[in-house]
């Protein structure tokens, strides 16, 4: 037998009493239940609902003000890269681009000009190469490791070095008046136009692209901050709304400064990227495209002009694939006519008289040009060869001076083009300026002046 605790016996093998129920607290079961009373009792008072309203407003206000300050500061840091980054490596990718082009040039003039190299041609030779390194070092620490870009870099300083180590060969064995030098400097010229212009113009169009997908961000529309900006001004205006109706009075002040707040923000959210999306769609319409055309431009005259040099250097030794032309005078006819419709279209992208004046007189350099060229060519084939190479590479009355004209022309337009896009793209990245700060900081006014609203009413029923 034995004795449970209350002291009863309990016979062995007898079933052991029922458990005793255990007690929930009574707190704990009516936690959720007062909660739920407090919130019904909030939704169904006077008081209760102008604190849920004034929260609800307040949190508004805020992502309002957040939202814009997120979304703007965005689209300003990728006006920002267009002014500071990216339009600055698609300039110098062109000036690279041009560089080695013009480098080409320098080398077939001078070897055109004999023995002694004019000091002149071989110092703008010597720049060209040093810029273009230059460059190229500026390009590498700005551009990350794994983009296309940085491929084409890459490429370009492996086989710079080669390139001018055959125009130095060519050049020592011009020196002594050898023939072999001619065909070091065909090689160079090859290389040039086979494998380093190619991958300058790719690195080119990467950071033109790269330029076009900043613009294009830069110029998004915030539609998520207009139409949060929208619902909040709603808000605002049916709660004032509400509370005239009940109490019949004009002005609450709380929520007077907090439309207002709200208003600044929408306003000049929508009219500073207004301003901004036009800056800068006019810095890429009238100024990259002139900028991009032009560069086109100059660089076709320059492989002309190195064409123009090497029809000399070969004499005839060079044929076009079906063997029925020379070569570089082929190539020479080609690159005019590009040059001639690339600044037919940057006359018509020229805006005024400042950007067509340096495009015509490109233009009329090149008619000069052309017309000296086909004099140089006839005494050439009449068997003329100094007349013919005084005609190409003399002082005065000379396809070198025509040259010179062009390009001197197409480096103004170019000057006169980028100051005007660096213009509009500052006044589109300063459009933004103080926009993201400005909205946060008149948010979280706007939520102060709510409260203070709600709670002015709030004070009339203690």
């Amino acid at each position: 037998m034995t004795y449970p605790p209350n002291g009863e016996p309990q016979l062995a093998g007898s079933p052991a009493p029922p458990a005793a129920p255990v007690a929930v607290p009574t707190q704990r079961r009516g936690l959720r239940s007062g909660a739920a009373e407090q919130v019904r009792a909030a939704a169904t008072t006077e008081p209760g609902r102008l604190q849920i309203i004034g929260a609800v407003l307040a949190l508004l206000v805020l992502g309002f003000g957040a939202v814009t300050a997120l979304e703007i500061d965005g689209r300003a840091s990728a006006a920002h890269d267009v002014v500071s980054r990216s339009q600055p490596l698609s300039a110098d990718a062109a000036s690279i681009y041009r560089s080695l082009a013009d480098a080409d040039t320098m080398a077939a003039s001078g070897f055109l000009a004999g023995a002694q190299e004019p000091k002149d041609v071989q110092a703008q030779y010597e720049r060209d190469i040093a810029q273009a390194s230059r460059l190229l070092v500026r390009a590498a620490a700005s551009t990350g490791t794994s983009t296309s870009s940085a491929k084409e870099i890459t490429t370009l300083n492996e086989l710079l070095p080669e390139y001018t180590g055959l125009v130095e060969r060519a050049r020592a064995n011009n020196r002594q008046g050898l023939p072999l030098g001619g065909a070091y400097l065909r090689y160079a010229n090859q290389k040039m136009a086979a494998e380093l212009l190619p991958a300058a113009e790719r690195l080119y169009a990467a950071e033109t692209g790269r330029l076009d997908a900043d613009s294009d961000d830069a110029r998004q529309w915030p539609f998520v901050s207009l139409v949060l900006g929208i619902v909040v001004l709603a808000a605002l205006v049916w709660t004032q709304r509400r509370n005239y109706r009940r109490t019949n009075r004009v002005f609450n002040r709380g929520l007077l400064a907090a439309t207002a707040a709200a208003t600044v923000v929408l306003l000049w959210l929508a009219v500073g990227h207004t301003v901004a999306r036009a800056e800068m769609r006019d810095a890429m319409a009238h100024g990259q495209e002139s900028l991009d055309v032009l560069n086109k431009a100059r660089i076709n005259s320059l492989k002309a002009r190195a064409n123009e040099n090497l029809t000399l250097v070969a004499r005839g030794a060079v044929l076009t694939a079906d063997g029925t032309q020379d070569k570089y005078e082929t190539d020479y006819g080609t690159g005019m006519a590009s040059l001639g419709e690339q600044l037919e279209s940057a006359g018509k992208l020229a805006d005024d008289s400042r950007g067509r004046k340096p495009v015509a007189d490109a233009v009329s350099g090149v008619s000069e040009w052309q017309e000296r060229h086909r004099k140089a060519r006839a005494t050439d084939d009449t068997g003329d060869y100094d007349g013919a190479l005084k005609q190409i590479i003399g002082p005065e009355d000379s396809t070198g001076e025509s040259f010179e004209q062009v390009d001197n022309a197409l480096r103004e337009a170019l000057a006169q083009e980028q100051s005007e896009f660096t213009a509009a793209a500052e006044d589109g990245e300063g459009a933004l300026g103080g926009l993201p700060a400005g909205a946060a900081v008149l948010a979280v006014l706007g939520a102060v002046a709510t409260i203070a609203g709600i709670n002015r009413r709030l004070s009339e029923y203690r």
